[in-house]
């Protein structure tokens, strides 16, 4: 969410005449922060499992919206051996050849685009063999430093942040298919301290306006 939330936010400010202060972090690490007393407003997660939680634990004021669907990616940094191919068919093949180094994705214990990067390495029968080549960001955003970085052949990512300006001259990249892992729906809960400033920009969110934003910063959206 980093380049599409500031681009919000500066949307929001700009529009609305009201600043709304942004922390990034894995899902899983931010829920537990709450649960924790943590002083946020609203709650912006890479999936449904972690606000369901927070909801179910009496801490927001309502079920919470789906607000963006993630898509995922595999990334590939210039120079890297690794073929980039939706199907993971140059992942196999370096990885047979013993080819594969290092390879990135975030810790599917905490993050949702780790869980999904994961289901797609077990569907194309690569997980076993890969793992302990893995190396696992607290979120996506590290691992996508992580696959960036030239230490590692590429990594499987954010969509959205493969099309920053910043990641997306260091390699190539290919969008894998939605059905070849669970559906990345991304849900918001407004917590039940959540003031003004912050409970109109949850309902900003909803917009058509910052709709076309989330799917030009290569999110789908619930229909």
């Amino acid at each position: 969410l980093n380049g599409v939330l500031t681009a919000l936010a500066g949307q929001f400010q700009h529009e609305r005449g009201q600043r709304v202060a942004l922390v990034f972090g894995a899902s899983g690490t931010l829920t537990r922060q709450i649960q924790d007393g943590a002083p946020f407003d609203a709650f912006l997660a890479a999936d449904e499992e972690f606000p369901d939680q927070l909801a179910a634990a009496g801490l927001t004021r309502d079920p919470g919206v789906v607000y963006a669907v993630g898509r995922l990616a595999l990334f590939v940094p210039s120079g890297s051996p690794l073929k980039a191919d939706a199907q993971l068919e140059g992942l196999a093949a370096l990885l047979k050849a013993g080819g594969v180094t290092r390879f990135a994705i975030a810790n599917p214990e905490v993050a949702p685009y780790g869980k999904a990067a994961e289901a797609v390495l077990r569907k194309r029968g690569l997980w076993d063999g890969i793992r302990p080549r893995l190396v696992l960001g607290d979120s996506v955003a590290q691992a996508t430093q992580f696959a960036t970085s030239g230490n590692a052949v590429g990594g499987l990512i954010a969509y959205s942040l493969v099309l920053t300006p910043a990641v997306a001259k260091q390699g190539t990249s290919v969008l894998i298919d939605a059905a070849d892992h669970p559906p990345l729906r991304q849900k918001m809960v407004l917590l039940k301290r959540a003031g003004a400033t912050a409970a109109q920009f949850y309902a900003y969110l909803q917009t058509p306006a910052a709709r076309a934003t989330f799917r030009n910063h290569g999110f789908a959206v619930p229909q």
